[in-house]
């Protein structure tokens, strides 16, 4: 009987299985595209992005809120951030989400962190391992019509000055 074998333990545990694999699916597939910029400081970075940008806050994602990235076995964080200063004050509690979240986009959110030091005549500086999202945030700027200069395309770098006269360094960094 087919039935029988479906309701048998093994058939239950199979279910099981399939439906854990279908909510899983749903809900890596439904969590927003993030981006990150690490900056020198989280304050001025909240300036730029929330007042002149005028980024909406965002919750954190489940997927960040919940670590998952330390299950799949990623490391916090890159040994690359490792050569500037880390600042210890998280905006928000817990792991993987401190720092700033911006909607960008519909599914596409912004993560700012700490640990960029600063540049030349000590700029304030914003790097990304990601081009296209300096490059949204570029035409976020352009948009805008906020004062900038762009030095390079590939890598992306430009500068922009905020209300205050600082002046930050948006920087992409190649690997």
């Amino acid at each position: 009987m087919p039935l029988d074998s479906l309701f048998s333990t093994q058939g239950i545990m199979v279910m099981l299985l399939a439906a854990y694999a279908v909510a899983m699916w749903m809900f890596l597939t439904s969590a927003p595209k993030v981006y990150t910029i690490m900056v020198s400081d989280l304050e001025i970075a909240r300036q730029l992005y929330e007042g002149l940008l005028n980024l909406p806050v965002a919750d954190v994602p489940l997927h960040y809120y919940y670590n998952y990235e330390q299950t799949l076995g990623v490391p916090s964080i890159d040994p690359l951030y490792l050569s500037a200063p880390i600042a210890t004050s998280p905006v928000r509690g817990g792991n993987g989400s401190e720092g700033l979240w911006y909607q960008l986009k519909k599914n596409t959110q912004l993560h700012i962190i700490s640990g960029a030091s600063l540049g030349q005549k000590n700029r304030h500086r914003h790097v990304s391992f990601d081009h296209d999202c300096l490059e949204q945030v570029l035409m976020r700027v352009q948009l805008r019509g906020i004062k900038h200069k762009i030095r390079s395309d590939k890598p992306l770098n430009f500068l922009v000055k905020d209300l205050e006269g600082n002046v930050i360094e948006m920087s992409e960094v190649s690997n």
